[in-house]
């Protein structure tokens, strides 16, 4: 088994832990509220008890990692993560050259993941209450790619399915997407609210959102197991030949391609 099945699982493992490491370092150093507190208060007096919440302590995720000390870890975790992101992404869009063929789904698959890789640096490394413009540019540039990254990978994952496992991973991760669509949608309708409850629940949909999207990166797992030296010499080829999309699958010039991958990743 290659070393490369290592990374989608690395990537979930080390961003969920590192996120909830930050949102422990802020509540602990009262920076925020904790996610099972539902009581906010207009303001808070300096004297006051340090349960006292406000708006400014709604547990978001970009809350969390504002001030330091951990502003510092948050911004390398989106840094680090971001940087996975963009291996995953070019090893999945490899993959599915070997197994597949070009395919324009595929194309954009690998845009939109590098896409969301930057939008999640900027959003790490511009913290809200200090670069607000440039973090809100970052989130809406890396939350709708992550999410058109989900969709195209779901729908690539059918129409390369052959097994019935394969179609099982299909359902997976269409849930999965499904689950991070909705939570994303409730997320932003929510935190334009005024409403202290609404914004506290479009902090949870928030977190929700990220979690569905690492867990849905973890499992490329199956098909990284896959990956030799050939894919990566199939990932050259391609870029030195002109593309030339599949259209439909089950014409006999695509059976051909198909079954002329197939050999040459046996080789």
């Amino acid at each position: 088994m290659p070393a490369w099945v290592i990374l989608p699982i690395a990537l979930p493992a080390f961003s969920i832990t590192g996120m909830w490491i930050v949102y422990a370092m802020a509540l602990s150093n009262n920076h925020i509220c904790p996610v099972h507190n539902w009581i906010y208060n207009l303001s808070c007096e300096l004297d006051g008890p340090l349960s006292c919440c406000t708006l400014d302590h709604i547990p978001l995720v970009s809350k969390c990692g504002t001030l330091p000390p951990e502003s510092c870890f948050f911004s390398l975790i989106c840094s680090l993560g971001s940087f996975m992101v963009m291996l995953v992404g070019l090893l999945r869009y490899a993959h599915v050259i070997e197994h597949y063929g070009s395919s324009l789904l595929n194309t954009l698959g690998l845009g939109a993941g590098w896409i969301c890789a930057a939008g999640l640096i900027m959003v790490g490394n511009f913290q809200v209450d200090h670069a607000k413009v440039l973090h809100y540019v970052g989130a809406g540039v890396a939350f709708p790619t992550s999410m058109l990254f989900l969709f195209l990978q779901s729908i690539l994952t059918y129409r390369m399915a052959k097994s019935r496992s394969h179609y099982w991973t299909g359902h997976l991760r269409s849930i999965l997407a499904a689950l991070a669509f909705i939570t994303l949608i409730f997320s932003g309708v929510f935190f334009v609210q005024q409403s202290f409850i609404l914004q506290h629940v479009a902090a949870l949909c928030e977190w929700m959102f990220i979690i569905n999207v690492l867990v849905f990166y973890g499992t490329f797992t199956a098909e990284f197991g896959a990956i030799s030296t050939d894919t990566f010499l199939v990932l050259l080829k391609a870029r030195r030949t002109p593309k030339s999309y599949k259209v439909e699958s089950n014409s006999p010039s695509m059976s051909h391609v198909h079954s002329h991958l197939e050999n040459l990743a046996m080789m």
